[in-house]
């Protein structure tokens, strides 16, 4: 028998809807995407870490569950909001449901609700808390004002890994010969030397080194928590900052570090939350924005030329362009809004943007900024800088 849940909001407003995934009652921040695909992308994301995800595409589940497109080593949403969820995927590759897939994760769900409306309220209002429940409670106002008191946080550090890892392989995607007739051949590499590139793991997603590997380097994947000596005691020939989750601001220690990176003279580049702490080590500031851009339709204008990319994204928090040092030059930015998509650093080999150039789940219009890197690696003696 189908349990009622309930969507309590910080604003007080109700969203009543039918249970599935795992039970209990959860507290988060309550944000949507608009991607109408790779919704395993967005369940394995570590950048939803802390927060109950609302899909706008109305129906998510249709293809099940495929381990080989999960980004990270389990999920770090807190709950999961959708119209509808397919009870009977079909795909080739599919390996379970996603009912099944978010009970063996503890992620509780609701279905059934006006997910327009909802998305909608939060449009409107600004991110806000809220909670998934089993019941409601006898005095809603008071239940309501409570929720104002969760927050994210430790973040990075609950998303991030432990250990070092290493990725030295070209073409790390499945083999599907006899599956289907489409299959990714690997780059055509030539004589071209593999690159040395560690990664700074702030809450990666995995196809950031699939996509470095892709292109020809050999990755060194180390935690948030690793400082700037050790780095470049490895003697990479670039360094990757990447994604994550939480408010830039709270990674006091890890902005320190990259301050370090980015005066050795290192080629870096940075994705999302890396863009951020980049800005921020640089003297930039940042600030929370009323919902965020999350999802795989997202126009990003490129200065330089006025070209439009599309692009995929999951971040709440934007790089001020205005704070920025003089040496630092905005390159990108969002052509719904108008805020910083992307920075180039003049007095070093450094760049970032704000959106996904490795998404599988999206747009593949930028993935030609991993190439621009290693141009960037080819193009700087680091022994002459270490």
């Amino acid at each position: 028998m189908e349990k009622k849940k309930y969507l309590l909001l910080e604003n007080g407003k109700v969203f009543e809807g039918k249970s599935f995934g795992a039970g209990g009652d959860i507290t988060g921040e309550v944000v949507f995407t608009t991607a109408m695909t790779g919704y395993l992308e967005t369940l394995t994301d570590p950048s939803y870490y802390g927060q109950i995800v609302i899909q706008t595409f109305p129906l998510i589940g249709n293809y099940g569950v495929i381990p080989e497109d999960f980004e990270s080593r389990k999920s770090f949403v807190k709950g999961y909001i959708v119209r509808d969820w397919c009870q009977e995927p079909s795909n080739f590759r599919n390996q379970g449901d996603l009912d099944t897939f978010l009970r063996e994760q503890n992620i509780p769900g609701i279905y059934g609700i006006d997910t327009r409306e909802l998305t909608k309220t939060v449009r409107e209002n600004g991110v806000m808390n809220g909670a998934l429940l089993s019941e409601l409670p006898d005095d809603i106002e008071a239940a309501a004002a409570d929720l104002k008191k969760y927050s994210i946080d430790d973040a990075v550090a609950s998303t991030s890994t432990d250990h070092i890892e290493h990725y030295n392989y070209v073409d790390p995607r499945p083999d599907w010969s006899g599956l289907c007739d489409f299959a990714w051949p690997p780059e055509k590499l030539g004589d071209r030397p593999p690159k040395k590139v560690v990664l700074l793991d702030l809450g990666a997603k995995y196809n950031i080194a699939r996509e470095l590997s892709r292109h020809g380097c050999d990755v060194t994947v180390v935690p948030y928590s690793t400082a700037a000596d050790e780095i470049i005691a490895m003697k990479p020939d670039g360094i990757m900052l990447s994604n994550g989750p939480g408010d830039p601001a709270d990674n006091v220690g890890v902005i320190n570090e990259i301050a370090k990176l980015y005066q050795s003279g290192i080629p870096v580049f940075g994705i999302c939350l890396g863009h951020q702490l980049l800005a921020l080590a640089a003297g930039g500031r940042t600030e929370k924005m009323k919902y965020g851009h999350r999802g795989a339709n997202h126009p990003v204008k490129r200065l330089s030329d006025g070209r439009i990319f599309i692009t995929s994204q999951n971040h709440g928090y934007c790089v001020v362009a205005d704070s920025l040092p003089d040496f630092a030059e905005e390159s990108y930015v969002n052509a719904n809004d108008g805020t910083c998509e992307g920075v180039n650093y003049k007095d070093r080999p450094v760049f970032s943007v704000q959106f996904h150039p490795e998404a599988s789940g999206g747009p593949h219009d930028s993935d030609f900024l991993f190439e621009d890197f290693i141009k960037l690696m080819e193009e700087v003696d680091v022994n002459a800088v270490k």
